[in-house]
């Protein structure tokens, strides 16, 4: 394998192209250890031991730090990984260890979400926000099946009367711009444009 390109990110990391094509990030002193130069040989043990020792743990060690922080859904964590281009195969690597320990939990993190939300954002709203996260639609339905057996429920009339007394919407006195911009306010919040419209009359 050649060594085409060392391409410097920051002083202390390099991407190293193999053979013209991107292969993977690496410390200055780990290039010095690997003897790892630009347009020399990269040999088969040498590329076994990078992509086998160095970068696997790398990336555990950086994904249990992100985790340390906060909790991540898989796919904001690989997301995460993939900034510090990673190879995927390493990035997989790492989210299986992560996952093995119970850190990441994509059903656990959707629960608590609804339970963080359940009184100030509609259903919808809700499954849209878990979507983006890069949770899938089966998880997030077994999600309200496991928040409802666990008591919960919502009564979205009832949620949006809340919300429009603490905006002190009054219907006997709002305008048509107030009430257009009421019901802008209710449907960013994921609530449908029909029960919108009763809420506000």
């Amino acid at each position: 394998m050649q060594i085409t390109q060392i391409e410097e990110l920051t002083k202390a990391r390099s991407r190293v192209w193999i053979d013209n094509a991107p292969a993977f990030v690496l410390y200055k002193g780990e290039l010095r250890r690997c003897q790892i130069e630009e347009n020399g040989e990269l040999p088969e043990e040498t590329y076994r031991v990078i992509l086998e020792e160095i970068l696997p743990k790398r990336a555990k060690l950086r994904a249990l730090n992100l985790l340390k922080d906060r909790e991540y859904t898989t796919a904001q964590l690989r997301a995460k990984l993939r900034q510090g281009s990673y190879p995927e195969q390493i990035i997989e690597e790492a989210l299986e260890y992560v996952a093995s320990y119970h850190y990441t939990d994509d059903l656990r993190y959707a629960v608590q979400y609804i339970f963080c939300h359940e009184d100030n954002r509609s259903r919808r709203r809700i499954e849209q926000d878990l979507q983006s996260k890069g949770i899938s639609a089966a998880t997030i339905q077994a999600a309200w099946n496991a928040w409802e057996e666990q008591g919960g429920s919502q009564d979205e009339t009832e949620m949006m009367r809340r919300l429009l007394e603490k905006r002190h919407y009054n219907p006997d006195t709002a305008d048509f711009a107030e009430r257009q911009r009421q019901a802008a306010f209710l449907v960013r919040r994921g609530f449908p444009i029909d029960s919108v419209r009763r809420i506000l009359q």
